[in-house]
């Protein structure tokens, strides 16, 4: 590695229920046997990594490190980005997993041992990374912008992520997502929304919940979107549609295993940019943005190709 490519860990002392934090001085250890010598920063508050970001490329530090889980990561890469230009085009996103999800490094094939992805960051090869753009209203009914490396999906998966993120995902990604989705499915009431893709006429349909994927897991290892790629200039559309909650009790395997492509309640699309709306403008139909809940639809999604260079192995 040249001698002046400049390394930060952003690192988020919540991920995994605060265990980072908590075993901070075990995994910077690790870290340094894998990797050498480096530097870090702590997030301090939601959005923060972003910030950390920034500020790191625009005082020089090449390649920036995403450690913690799916919500770290999706920060760190919105950081990359000043409006609609990346702040710095040669900057190289890393990622060392730890976090409840891992649902991105699946994709992007990142080991989850810590030695060995911390290891990755030693070498020089980098791949394009496209990153999805969020239009989206806020809670509080405002219009807002953001950015997402995975996933963005809306309906019942945004119901579960709220309900994952009020538990502290104490019990591990899988179960986490697990006991949520349980609880979700007790209040949820599919949604009636309008779809926009592309060029083509809008639809409507009622539906569990709808994928905009630039990655292939949500949820904790779901395989929702399996012919996804990081690379391909498009977002992969995945509507599950009106299913009562014993057909998707009899049907979730699917999701898991990624055959549940030829379900006939299942619509799949291959998008530029998706625009999304309830038909009933009072109806809630919530956000998962990698991870988080920013708000609900309306919302529009975009995709921009190769906008960023992430760190793979040789």
């Amino acid at each position: 590695m040249p001698t002046n490519f400049k390394t930060l860990l952003v690192a988020n002392p919540a991920s995994s229920g605060g265990a980072l934090g908590r075993r901070w001085g075990r995994v910077a250890d690790a870290i340094r046997r894998a990797f050498g010598p480096f530097e870090h920063r702590f997030t301090e508050y939601a959005g923060h990594a972003s910030v950390i970001t920034r500020e790191a490329l625009r005082s020089g530090y090449q390649q920036i490190v995403a450690l913690g889980g799916d919500g770290t990561i999706s920060q760190v890469a919105a950081g990359f980005m000043d409006g609609d230009v990346p702040v710095r085009p040669d900057g190289v996103l890393g990622v060392v997993p730890f976090g409840t999800g891992g649902d991105f490094r699946r994709t992007a094939h990142i080991p989850k041992d810590l030695s060995r992805s911390a290891a990755l960051l030693r070498g020089e090869k980098t791949v394009p990374l496209d990153l999805g753009r969020l239009t989206y209203t806020t809670h509080e009914g405002a219009t807002a912008r953001g950015w997402f490396v995975n996933i963005a999906s809306f309906g019942l998966s945004g119901l579960v992520d709220r309900y994952v993120n009020e538990s502290g995902n104490a019990l591990g990604g899988t179960a986490s997502f697990l006991l949520a989705t349980a609880r979700a499915a007790l209040r949820y009431r599919n949604a009636h929304v309008e779809l926009v893709v592309d060029d083509q006429e809008p639809f409507r349909m009622k539906v569990v919940s709808v994928a905009v994927a630039n990655g292939q897991y949500f949820g904790g290892g779901m395989r929702v979107a399996p012919y996804a790629r990081l690379d391909d200039g498009y977002l992969d559309v995945i509507a599950v549609g009106d299913m009562a909650p014993t057909e998707m009790a009899k049907s979730g395997y699917r999701l898991y295993l990624g055959t549940h492509l030829g379900h006939p309640k299942v619509r799949p699309d291959r998008a530029r940019r998706v625009e999304a709306r309830p038909v009933s403008p009072d109806e809630e139909v919530l956000l998962d943005v990698d991870g988080e809940t920013p708000g609900r639809l309306p919302a529009t999604f975009e995709i921009r190709p190769g906008v960023l260079n992430l760190k793979v192995a040789d």
